[in-house]
């Protein structure tokens, strides 16, 4: 079964192989169908963002698609491990744990909060930045494009449910 999930990775490009890394450290793609390898490839998350390990897009250096991934689960494990530690090294999304500090200053709201990736304050520009999944998930974009995920509200501590009630 795994195995059969392995080889539906494929859209027009072909089925991943195999991700390695060369000596210059970039993404070197291996694509059954295709002349050659993807050398310096990216990956990049799809939607939906509540599903993190699935519709993984391999990229060329140009941001061409080579294969969409339905799931990370496609790939071998090593392939895997390597694709997981891009996606979280080049993709800053932070898991808000705590919120410290609230502030709306002229319709800009200003957060400070403990996530886990450390201490952070970002501004969120309209209520439109805000993007709920759940009733109690949502994920909060910044001024600079910067995605933060908050799980699930009703884990945070009282403090900062309150600081968000009048989002959730």
């Amino acid at each position: 079964m795994v195995e059969q999930e392995r080889q539906s990775n494929s859209t027009p490009g072909g089925r991943i192989e195999r991700i390695v890394r060369n000596a210059a450290g970039q993404l070197e793609a291996h694509v059954s169908g295709r002349d050659g390898t993807v050398v310096d490839a990216r990956v990049a998350r799809c939607f939906p963002w509540s599903l993190p390990d699935c519709y993984v897009s391999i990229r060329d250096k140009d941001g061409k698609e080579v294969v969409l991934l339905k799931s990370l689960e496609e790939l071998d494990p090593a392939s895997r491990l390597i694709a997981q530690e891009e996606l979280h090294d080049k993709v800053f999304n932070p898991k808000i744990r705590r919120i410290l500090d609230h502030k709306n200053d002229f319709g800009v709201i200003s957060i400070t909060a403990d996530t886990d990736r450390g201490q952070v304050t970002f501004q969120v520009r309209s209520r439109d930045d805000i993007r709920f999944l759940t009733p109690t998930q949502a994920l909060f974009r910044d001024a600079d494009g910067n995605i933060y995920e908050l799980a699930d509200v009703t884990r945070l501590d009282a403090a900062s449910r309150k600081w968000l009630a009048e989002y959730f």
